[in-house]
């Protein structure tokens, strides 16, 4: 729902999606904005009155990790909108005219899932490779 901003102060709206994620991703982010914690419920379009400034805004994980940060210059009488968008490959943040505005962004967790997959097939494979031919090694001639 939209806000009236208090004098001296502007709005920060940011969107969170869900994600292509069984569970929601939003459903355990938290965001910080200027290290304080804002509450948000999820997944949806949310607006928060901040005095004017520069903050550092960013989502973390339920242990406080962050997935993505960005940074947002706040004016007084004005909205600054970014939109966490949890994509398959990279996570992003988007500005107002879907522009990326992340200072950092995470990989997904479908892109994490896949190298960890590639080097722990690459580990088993060579491990189980070298356990085949250690008696061939180890044997007398």
């Amino acid at each position: 729902m939209p806000i009236v901003a208090p004098p001296g102060c502007g709005v920060l709206v940011f969107t969170v999606n869900r994600g292509p994620y069984l569970v929601s991703a939003a459903s355990t982010a938290r965001l910080r904005v200027g290290g304080r914690e804002v509450p948000f419920a999820g997944e949806g379009t949310w607006h928060v009155a901040l005095p004017a400034g520069s903050y550092d805004v960013r989502l973390t994980d339920f242990m406080g990790v962050p997935i993505m940060k960005t940074a947002v210059a706040v004016q007084p009488g004005e909205a600054q909108t970014r939109a966490f968008d949890f994509q398959v490959w990279r996570n992003r943040v988007l500005d107002g005219q879907g522009n990326d505005a992340a200072t950092f962004a995470m990989w997904s967790n479908y892109l994490i899932m896949v190298v960890t997959l590639a080097v722990v097939g690459v580990v088993c494979c060579c491990g189980f490779g070298a356990l085949i031919t250690l008696p061939a090694l180890t044997a007398p001639h």
